[in-house]
């Protein structure tokens, strides 16, 4: 008997273009900056840098450690921050922190948490929100394309990726 699995959705790049085009008229705001999260904010904040003109571009990586992944408090883990934009960046400046998927939350929240410490005025925004895995019951992302219990997969992601590798799935010469 196999495991109940999420449903998955996979996404075109006129998907995203849509996803996209629904974020852009939700800012109320101009942003001094953009945290770019790493990987998967990568290519939706450089489509939403362009259309909205912002050049202040940083990124953060953020890891939550793989040897806690087995142990029942594993969500409770302190993240690590692998890259991180030096505070002077941030200071003052109100940026838009931008991934692509709010799931449980922690990695763009412990981002954002970071950003307010170095002074900082970060607003979240994700291509998609899933309310169903959020572990922060009154938080959800300040701007969000859409809403699904789905997991997601996005273009860039088909037929590429350590997953595939790792699978023996990879390029054949």
């Amino acid at each position: 008997m196999q495991p109940n699995l999420p449903r998955r959705v996979f996404l075109t790049w006129d998907d995203v273009d849509r996803l996209i085009d629904k974020l852009v008229p939700q800012f109320n705001r101009e942003f001094n900056g953009m945290v770019i999260i790493t990987r998967g904010g990568l290519i939706p904040g450089g489509m939403l840098a362009e259309a909205m003109g912002i050049t202040h571009i940083l990124t953060a990586a953020v890891d939550f450690p793989a040897e806690m992944a087995h142990q029942k408090n594993r969500l409770m883990v302190w993240p690590e921050f692998i890259q991180f934009p030096p505070e002077d960046q941030l200071l003052g400046r109100t940026m838009l922190l931008v991934d692509d998927v709010w799931g449980s939350g922690r990695t763009i929240t412990a981002v954002k948490n970071r950003v307010s410490a170095a002074g900082g005025f970060p607003e979240t925004c994700v291509l998609h929100f899933n309310p169903y895995r959020t572990l922060f019951n009154t938080s959800k992302p300040d701007y969000y394309a859409d809403v699904t219990d789905a997991r997601v997969i996005y273009p860039w992601e088909i037929d590429r990726g350590a997953d595939r590798v790792m699978l023996g799935e990879g390029d054949r010469l």
